[in-house]
């Protein structure tokens, strides 16, 4: 049985989806599963900066029909890397276009496991396709997210409903608490797939999670493509990817958004269409492609500057939690006179600490340049989060800025 607010929920979902029911705008305060016990805010920003329509909507999360096209059913409140807010405008045929997609790629419609809180797109979608291939989710109970309550969860659904395919949806830290717990790993084991997106994911992490039999799924989206319309690289059917000559990723296809309640001046700055008639969607992401396969280094505006060079942060993060002793990264820049930005570690560490910083730095240097070396290296016990699981960069800069570091400063490249 759901839990009262998700089964209202489902039904919203269910009569929007079927043309007779009004749009739905779901609430941070009916969320199921996918708290998290961190430190950082959980609304994707900072402050108060959920757009005010939230006060548009009735008790069941269904929004009046004014101001919203005939042809939306669900509105996702997102305030973006920016804290600018925003209402992202979901169709139903871009709905279906993308749970008929995401069935395609993997072993065909089933049963999901929800994780993931119902105000983001990701656990949204976690519903949209178990209402459309006509199954009951199972839903994590209100609480903070913890491997014993995810593995009783399991047990429960997948050892007793009938039938399968199974799924379900993850952030990297979630993955990285289940891996963490031998009785977690195992039930990650009996699911058909696991997706893990809102996030980028090491590729440590991966390794970590495929050698353990998990069979993991990276995907890449947001709420404005209806979430993951990537998946291990590739797009899904219908969707096109290219790059722009600044290495932005732009992305086209049927799971595209409307576009934005009461924001024309986004949907100009973020939405364009080609001599072709396609449209094509602006993201803030850049990238690179090879053979068809997408890999997104990183955010164009997480970009840091010192001394002049360009630093990307993931690929910095990804080499640094390959290393022993490094469960979690975050790169971020903090001021500095000499370097304009100094490049700074915030890290997860196990029992036996990170390595020496000297270490750590060359390291990263001999493959991506002394530039993006860290100069310090700051321990936290757990990253500051946003959103569904994202690092909260801003946070970790905070972080970093007033902390004298674990090592201290280092010699100038």
């Amino acid at each position: 049985m759901l839990p009262a607010r998700a089964d209202v929920l489902v039904g919203a979902l269910r009569a929007a989806l079927e043309e007779s029911g009004p749009a739905v705008l779901p609430v941070a305060e009916g969320s199921h599963g996918g708290s998290f016990d961190h430190g950082g805010s959980d609304d994707g920003g900072s402050g108060d900066s959920r757009p005010d329509d939230s006060e548009d909507a009735r008790p069941d999360g269904r929004l009046p029909a004014d101001g919203v096209p005939d042809d939306v059913v669900l509105v996702v409140r997102t305030s973006g890397s920016t804290g600018a807010p925003r209402g992202v405008l979901l169709s139903a045929a871009a709905l279906r276009a993308s749970a008929d997609a995401t069935a395609e790629r993997l072993a065909g419609p089933g049963r999901w496991l929800l994780a993931l809180p119902v105000d983001h797109i990701a656990g949204l979608q976690v519903l949209v396709r178990s209402v459309l291939a006509g199954t009951g989710p199972t839903v994590l109970p209100p609480g903070p997210f913890r491997a014993d309550r995810f593995t009783s969860a399991v047990t429960a659904a997948v050892g007793t409903a009938p039938g399968g395919p199974w799924y379900t949806s993850l952030v990297p830290t979630q993955l990285v608490r289940l891996l963490d717990d031998a009785a977690g790993t195992a039930a990650l084991r009996r699911f058909d797939a696991v997706l893990v997106g809102g996030a980028a994911t090491a590729g440590s992490l991966l390794d970590r999670a495929r050698d353990a039999g998990v069979r993991v799924v990276t995907t890449y989206g947001m709420t404005e493509t209806c979430g993951g319309c990537v998946y291990d690289g590739r797009p899904l059917e219908g969707v096109d990817v290219r790059l722009d000559a600044t290495g932005r990723v732009w992305l086209a296809g049927p799971v595209l958004a409307v576009g934005y309640r009461g924001r024309p001046d986004l949907d100009a700055e973020t939405f364009t269409v080609d001599d072709s008639g396609r449209r094509w969607l602006r993201t803030g992401d850049l990238g690179r492609l090879a053979g068809g396969v997408l890999t997104v280094t990183g955010r164009a505006d997480d970009v840091l500057v010192t001394g002049g060079v360009n630093v990307a942060p993931g690929p910095v993060e990804d080499l640094l939690t390959g290393l022993p002793g490094i469960r979690e990264a975050c790169v971020v820049g903090v001021p500095d006179a000499e370097w304009g930005q100094a490049v700074v570690a915030v890290l997860v560490v196990g029992p036996e600490g990170p390595p020496p910083l000297a270490d750590l730095r060359r390291h990263v240097a001999d493959r991506l340049g002394a530039a993006a070396a860290p100069r310090r290296v700051v321990v936290v016990p757990a990253l500051p989060l946003r959103g569904p699981g994202k690092p909260d960069r801003r946070a970790a800069a905070a972080l970093a800025a007033t902390s004298a570091g674990a090592e201290g400063r280092t010699d100038p490249h």
